[in-house]
This record gives C-alpha cells, structure tokens and sequence, in this order.
C-alpha cells in the first residue's frame, strides 16, 4: 500500500473516490467536496487547507481515503475547542495549526474512513490511516489531530489507539414508519401537536406559497436568491460567510439530484428558503435564510417540510444540524454525536481526558431529561 497526502481533490479519480464513499453520503462524495475547493470556500486563505489521506495499491488504484484538513482556527467545525487551543497557548504551545478530518461547514455524521467495506484489507486499511495521521501529527510538530462527527463504532476504535472520545448532543427527528404528517402529529402530546397545527396555519393564511425544488428545477437565478437569504442569516448571528456563490452554482452542477431546497413565495417571488441535501436514509438540513421576518416560517421550512419530505420519501431520519432546543417540540429527539481527538503533549492529553469525562456526563444527563421528562411524544416508541 501506498500513502499520499492530496492537496487538491480534483487529482483523484472522481469515480475511484466515490466507489469508497460507498454508502452514497452525500458531504463524502466527490462532488460535495471538490465543490467546497474549486468555490474557494476552502483553501489556504480561508484556513482550511486540503490534505488529504489516500492510500493506493501496486496498481496505483484507490483503495482508502480520508478526507482531511491542516487547520490555523477552528471555525466551521461545531465540536467547540477554543479553550483547548486557550489553554495549550497560554501553557506557552501553539495549538494551530491542528489536523481536523471533517467536512467543512457541516456539522452532520457520516463516513470519514472510506474502503469498500468488502474489502478484505479494510482493517489494514484503517490501521494505515490513523498511524499516518499520528505520524503527521508528532514528525512536524502538531499539537492535535481531529475526526469530528463520527460513527460510535469508529470512536470506539480510535479510542484503542489513545485518541480521546468526546460526546456531543443534536436533535434528530426519526420515522418511526408515519403514513402521513397527521400520523406524526398523533403521536405527540396535545399541547405540541395544536401548537405545530397553530404555526402552520398561521403560514398558510399568510398568502405563502411553499415548493419542494431539487434536480433540473433549481438553477442559478434561484441560488442568487438563496445566496442573498444565507448572507442576510450570517449577518443577523454574527457568523462568517463560509461559503462562496459559487459552492452553491457549483453543488447545483454536479449533484442537484441530492440537493432538496423549500422556497417560500409571495406575489410569485421568493422570499426564504431552507437548503437541505438528501442520503440514503437521512435528510441533512444545513442552510437556511429570508429576506423577511414572518413568525414560524423558519420552524416549516426547515422543520415541518423536512419531514413532510422524510415521510413521503420513506426517508428513516432528519437531521437538522447544531444546536437547537427549540426542535424537541417539533418532534426531534436529543442524540448523540461523537469526535475523537489525538493529542501529542501527554500532559496536556491527560487534562483534556479528564475535561471530556465530566463534559460527558453533562451530555448523557442532558440526553435523558430531554428524552424522558421533556419528550414531545405522548407514549416514547
């Protein structure tokens, strides 16, 4: 086997790196990635630079890959660990900058070690990339290494060889095989269910007009619109503008067919819309933004159509990104989220185990107040 890092993704063999992203997930494809560099809303000047781990055999056939990334801050991530690089500064180390294995902008779980899984060499495989990863880390003088929003199985791995498991929380939605929305709503408790009826009347006797647009009926006039709604919604929470238009025209190019975008009309012209991207049993919603102010239009295009959408399309989860407690009475359950981390200083990886163990704690209480006192539903399945 052979070991190489990439700087620039369009160097691989688009349909070699996707015959590894073999559960289809859309953030781990080719196109999602190459779109995040060739847009320029990665790169160097945004600090994140692409360095890819491929692994490669005699034949010069891709057989493994991770994507990858040397960090100089640690924006874009949503596993917070600002006062970790804090902490390691003020000891007098420098934290950035940091390897993070991650897609960009998106905090949602999935693949990041990709093999065939019937790969007989898939453990070697593993083996390879995480031992290329420490090697990087302690040969050029890197205080960390980072895998965020992974597999519990695959932190458990990595737990084996001294990386440090972090729990976090997210509010999924789950179908539990609901014929329809009305199926939905019957299960949760009175008081949610009139509230979310509540709101969405109220929507729909707004002169509102709503539409479900993915593959050949998006086009570049409709990201324009879209583009000025994620500008208007950086602004109002004081974030940065990750992404460029052109990630946007250029998702609309090469994988249209997983992108789910809600728009909301009035007079005929859009006035909000929700970005969401479709997997294979997952909705993952990301952006969304308006360039008006109307109460509970947020909760339906981001929550309501997204389900809609789920059930319809026989789709088991949504997952609609960071944070959010306003989710649980829409029907989202809190669950849990995991990253590994490998740090080099023993020391200073010996304050974080003990830092992660007490944060856990907190998690896993949170996890069951929500999903048991705080419940949406009227009998939890």
């Amino acid at each position: 086997m052979k070991i190489e890092l990439v700087s620039d993704l369009s160097l691989i063999d688009k349909n070699q790196w996707n015959k590894l992203n073999d559960t289809n997930h859309p953030f781990t494809s080719y196109e999602f990635l190459t779109s995040l560099e060739q847009s320029q809303s990665v790169c160097p000047k945004t600090g994140w630079t692409p360095k890819h781990i491929v692994i490669k055999d005699n034949q010069n056939t891709l057989i493994g890959a991770l994507p990858n990334y040397l960090k100089m801050h640690s924006y874009g991530e949503y596993v917070f660990d600002h006062s970790w690089a804090n902490a390691f500064e003020n000891a007098g180390g420098s934290y950035y900058p940091k390897l993070l294995s991650a897609i960009p902008y998106t905090p949602a779980t999935g693949p990041r070690f990709l093999f065939k899984k019937d790969d007989l060499d898939k453990d070697k495989i593993f083996e390879l990339i995480v031992d290329t990863i420490q090697n990087l880390v302690k040969d050029n003088n890197i205080s960390s290494a980072h895998i965020n929003f992974i597999t519990s199985d695959i932190s458990k791995k990595l737990n084996k060889k001294n990386w440090i498991q972090r729990k976090g929380l997210q509010f999924h939605w789950h179908n539990n095989d609901y014929k329809s929305f009305d199926d939905f709503l019957d299960k949760l408790k009175s008081t949610k269910r009139k509230s979310i009826k509540k709101e969405r009347k109220k929507i729909f006797d707004s002169n509102i007009k709503i539409e479900r647009l993915t593959g050949d009926n998006l086009n570049n006039q409709i990201w324009d619109s879209f583009y000025q709604f994620y500008l208007n919604t950086v602004d109002k929470k004081w974030g940065g503008a990750y992404l460029t238009k052109d990630f946007f025209y250029l998702i609309n190019e090469k994988m249209s067919d997983k992108v789910l975008l809600v728009v909301a009309k009035q007079n005929n012209i859009i006035i909000a819309a929700a970005l969401n991207f479709i997997g294979k049993d997952t909705l993952f919603g990301r952006n969304w933004g308006a360039l008006v102010d109307i109460p509970f239009l947020h909760f339906e295009l981001c929550y309501y159509q997204a389900i809609e959408f789920a059930i319809e399309h026989n789709i088991k989860k949504v997952e609609a990104g960071a944070q959010g407690h306003h989710k649980i009475q829409r029907g989202y359950i809190a669950t849990s989220t995991y990253s590994s981390h490998y740090i080099g200083n023993q020391s200073f990886s010996s304050a974080i185990k003990n830092f992660v163990k007490m944060e856990e704690k907190e998690v896993n209480k949170q996890i069951e107040i929500i999903n048991t006192q705080g419940t949406p539903y009227s009998n939890q399945d």
